[in-house]
């Protein structure tokens, strides 16, 4: 008989016991999965969202540099304007490969939500905007006939949620304006999905804002010259640079206290589970105190002893790592679709990014924790005397 045998044999004889303690060694590992696959998958998805802008710097009327982000990826915030003539002097420049001015705007519809209402956003576009993102492509029709035409491109989400096609037609609450719609982009996985796009005049006249715009999106030929672009820019009055790299890091920066937070929260799970899987196995060894008398009566050395009570320990984590690893694969979609109602403001694309690795990662961790937390329990019965053993079994 082998000592694995003897020690599922051991597990068996209190299953309910033995179930509840996997089951908690089970939740400690699917929770730190979880929480490492949101911290992975959250960054992923802001770094596709960011690198599908289509551009390496964006200039914003000057204001609060969170906002000017938040507008960046949401299209939220609080909105301000800068004068067109900007444009007009920073395209003259020769650093830069592309670029496109934009102006975003919103309305509150109260039919939306069924009928709780929501929020619409609008952005102002000319055709710079194709060549900045050559991933947005027409599901069906096309662009504008015309620079100044009351027409509208729907972003895929937005126009499945709206059930809209090429000529149909929508309204703009607030302004009474109705839109006849000409195109509908492919699915891009960004936030561009639930916009209404228009073309930039349009939206200037309709909005009340006549040469104003929100944001200017830039890519330059060699990003080695984004240092002396930002430098020259900044003497411009009113406009603020934002680049790629400091949006992230602001984000990245706005999420690291809650990082630490969910990081703290595993890590209370796993002492949580390994207390567990100690009180169980001493428990176990205070039940067989007169059996492990017996066998070391008739021979069993306390490394016999030692390596059953640090096997059932063993056991009930790889058990318990192996469950909780499925529990989390199993529970990927339950997981994003709650972090998705209480992140409203969660980068498009996969939230929770569980790779083998990371399940490779937290098995070990669960097997280590196994063999760490089953130490004390084994030199416990190890170290019993036998005839005492006896005696107090008795």
């Amino acid at each position: 008989m082998t000592w694995l045998s003897v020690a599922f044999k051991n597990l068996a004889r209190k299953k309910v016991r033995s179930l509840l303690t996997i089951g908690g060694v089970a939740i400690a590992v699917a929770v730190l999965v979880s929480l490492l696959g949101f911290d992975a998958g959250y960054q992923r998805a802001l770094t596709g969202n960011i690198d599908k802008m289509g551009y390496q710097v964006l200039v914003t009327a000057k204001g609060c540099p969170y906002e000017a982000a938040t507008l960046m990826l949401q299209g939220g915030g609080g909105l301000r304007y800068m004068d067109e003539a900007i444009y007009e002097k920073i395209v003259k420049d020769p650093r830069i490969e592309k670029i496109t001015p934009q102006l975003v705007a919103t309305a509150f519809d109260k039919e939306r939500q069924g009928g709780q209402g929501g929020v619409v956003l609008y952005m102002g576009i000319d055709p710079s905007y194709l060549a900045l993102k050559p991933w947005a492509t027409f599901k069906t029709g096309g662009w504008f006939s015309g620079d100044e035409a009351d027409e509208a491109i729907m972003g895929y989400e937005v126009a499945e949620l709206e059930q809209r096609l090429p000529g149909d037609q929508i309204f703009i609450p607030n302004v009474d304006k109705v839109l006849k719609v000409v195109g509908i982009f492919n699915r891009t996985g960004t936030q561009d999905d639930g916009v209404i796009f228009l073309p930039l005049k349009t939206a200037q006249r309709i909005f009340g804002l006549p040469g104003k715009l929100t944001g200017i999106g830039i890519k330059l030929k060699d990003l080695g010259t984004l240092g002396d672009f930002e430098e020259d820019l900044y003497n411009e009055p009113g406009i603020q640079v934002i680049s790629m790299a400091q949006v992230k890091g602001t984000i990245f920066n706005l999420i690291a206290s809650a990082r630490t937070m969910t990081n703290a929260v595993a890590l209370i799970a796993v002492v949580i589970a390994v207390i567990g899987v100690i009180n169980t196995i001493l428990m176990s060894v205070f039940e067989r105190t007169k059996e492990i008398g017996v066998m070391k009566a008739i021979g069993a050395s306390r490394l016999d002893i030692f390596r059953i009570i640090w096997m059932e320990t063993t056991l009930i984590c790889l058990i318990g790592g192996i469950a909780g690893d499925m529990m989390a694969i199993a529970g990927t979609h339950a997981v994003e679709f709650i972090l998705r109602r209480v992140l409203p403001y969660a980068p498009s694309g996969q939230l929770v990014f569980i790779t083998l690795r990371l399940l490779g990662i937290s098995f070990i961790g669960a097997v280590i924790m196994g063999l760490i937390a089953g130490i004390y329990p084994a030199f416990r019965a190890s170290s019993m005397r036998p005839v005492e053993a006896i005696r107090l079994g008795d």
